[in-house]
């Protein structure tokens, strides 16, 4: 049971999943229709190219490799995989804007190692917020989200209570990666690449917010 979570964490998890949506929306429009928040497609491309095409599958690979890195360095800023006010998750989501920004650079110069930056920033997105009170939460897709939600649902037909927040954390997560989407359309079919100067920019205002706010609580904390 999550009752208890704190109420920002589902504007949290709503924000995070636009994000991936925007950026998975543009990368799917821009990247040869390669999908870039997760990474299930692209191992079986890589599979598939290994007898096909060596180059495109090395690009697959380093899809993959850049995925982790950005899951190793959000790593090394957080020392486990629980979401706990106070940890400086502002910083994670600043590299985050920044390696936005260069896929951004380098996708508008023709190169495609920007597609790799990409990567990273949602592996590095997908590592910031792993786990909720023992509920498995993934911002950049929403197959597990789905899948926990079918799980749900079965039980409480079986007689088990039925979780609402949880269930409301993982709608909200669903809702955010489908509006991403909607959102990344529109900004690739006016700004092209440039779109992802967007969800860039949202880090940086997200990480404001949230150093803000944990400056807010700690004073009221030292405060009482």
């Amino acid at each position: 049971m999550i009752s208890k979570l704190p109420r920002w964490i589902e504007s949290g998890a709503f924000v995070l999943s636009l994000l991936a949506g925007t950026v998975n929306a543009v990368g799917l429009m821009g990247f040869q229709h390669q999908a870039i928040s997760h990474l299930s497609g692209t191992a079986t491309l890589l599979g598939t190219q290994l007898i096909h095409d060596w180059s495109l599958a090395g690009h697959m690979f380093a899809i993959i490799v850049s995925f982790l890195v950005g899951s190793a360095i959000a790593g090394l800023f957080i020392s486990n995989v629980s979401l706990k006010l106070g940890r400086q998750y502002e910083w994670l989501l600043c590299i985050e804007s920044l390696f936005l920004l260069i896929a951004t650079y380098l996708l508008l110069n023709g190169s495609q190692s920007g597609t790799y930056f990409a990567s990273a920033a949602c592996g590095l997105q997908n590592a910031l917020a792993t786990t909720f009170s023992g509920a498995v939460v993934r911002t950049t897709h929403v197959t597990g989200i789905v899948t926990d939600l079918g799980i749900m649902i079965g039980s409480t037909l079986r007689g088990e209570t039925f979780d609402k927040r949880k269930a409301k954390l993982f709608v909200t997560i669903l809702t955010g990666f489908i509006v991403g989407g909607i959102v990344g359309a529109l900004l690739y079919r006016n700004l092209a690449f440039m779109a992802l100067v967007v969800p860039a920019a949202a880090c940086l205002v997200l990480a404001l917010v949230y150093r803000i706010y944990r400056k807010r609580i700690a004073y009221t904390n030292r405060a009482s």
